[in-house]
């Protein structure tokens, strides 16, 4: 989600900025993109014949991981998107994984829900299990953890939402119709699953609501007063293996890819396996999103 935020902010440095203050603010977004930069050994996927460049205008994957740590362990991933944008037809596909699809967990050998995939071994464990689950190649990964993502959302002011249907979930009362929430409400709303009829793919749908809403207030001009609080949490909370080269390259040749977004949907069902719930997707259904992802990467 914050990669979007990061993007947007950069945007509004390059085309609101002024005189002094906007070099002040360029320089403030490098030094927050040199703390967030985190590479990995592996640069290439193995589902691609070359190195990607963005210098090239190639399209690109992103895998964003909303992480919630559980006491001394890393956590898990409780929340994946994947964003294949192409800067060549200047639009950009999003899909949401749900946190229990049963899939092999690459570099265990085993059966599991996706979202463990982090827990045992991190983003690079992660990254090759999505590939493997979607085979769609995965260049680059943005990490979030949860928490700092509500400071961003009430530095922001909160977000505007449009609830379906009302619920209650952990203390709170989400009514139907507008919304206006700050960013624990804003976690909080993303996250129910259990009394929505439509499980974890109404969880997601929230969640993608969340991050369209995140984006209209980043993108507002209003927000550059707030910009430099911004940037501390951003630090603090997020990384990333995109470097901040290509971070600026991103935000002058991918802005208007970045700006239209589509989504994709999984269909699977719910079932239990020895007593653990897993959402079972076909390879039939794999094979579409396959697809569609590799379509907008321009890949066959």
């Amino acid at each position: 989600m914050k990669w979007f935020k990061i993007i947007s902010i950069i945007m509004l440095v390059a085309a609101g900025g002024a005189g002094g203050y906007a070099y002040y603010l360029y320089d403030t977004v490098k030094d927050t993109a040199s703390q967030i930069y985190e590479p990995i050994k592996e640069k290439k996927s193995d589902l691609r014949k070359e190195e990607i460049s963005v210098e090239r205008h190639d399209p690109i994957s992103i895998l964003i991981m909303g992480v919630d740590k559980r006491g001394n362990d890393r956590g898990r991933s409780d929340s994946m998107v994947v964003l294949t944008v192409n800067p060549r037809t200047d639009s950009t596909l999003m899909f949401n994984i749900p946190r229990d699809t049963r899939t092999k967990i690459v570099g265990k050998g085993i059966q599991d829900k996706i979202n463990h995939a982090y827990a045992f071994g991190g983003v690079p464990m992660t990254m090759k299990t999505v590939e493997n689950f979607l085979q769609v190649p995965i260049d680059y990964y943005v990490k979030v953890d949860m928490e700092g993502f509500a400071q961003i959302i009430d530095t922001l002011g909160g977000v505007d939402v449009h609830n379906q249907f009302a619920f209650h979930y952990e203390g709170y009362s989400f009514p139907e119709g507008a919304l206006h929430l700050n960013g624990v409400k804003a976690l909080k709303y993303s996250r129910m699953r259990y009394d929505d009829p439509r499980g974890d793919l109404g969880r997601n749908e929230r969640q993608r609501q969340v991050l369209r809403a995140v984006m209209d207030k980043a993108a507002s001009p209003s927000i550059l007063a707030d910009l430099t609080e911004i940037l501390r949490s951003l630090g603090s909370s997020v990384k990333t293996n995109i470097s901040p080269d290509e971070l600026q390259k991103m935000s002058r040749d991918y802005r208007t890819a970045v700006q239209n977004v589509n989504t994709i949907e999984i269909k699977g069902s719910g079932t239990k396996i020895s007593g653990i719930y897993y959402y079972i997707v076909s390879e039939q259904e794999r094979n579409r999103i396959s697809e569609a992802m590799n379509n907008q990467l321009g890949l066959k």
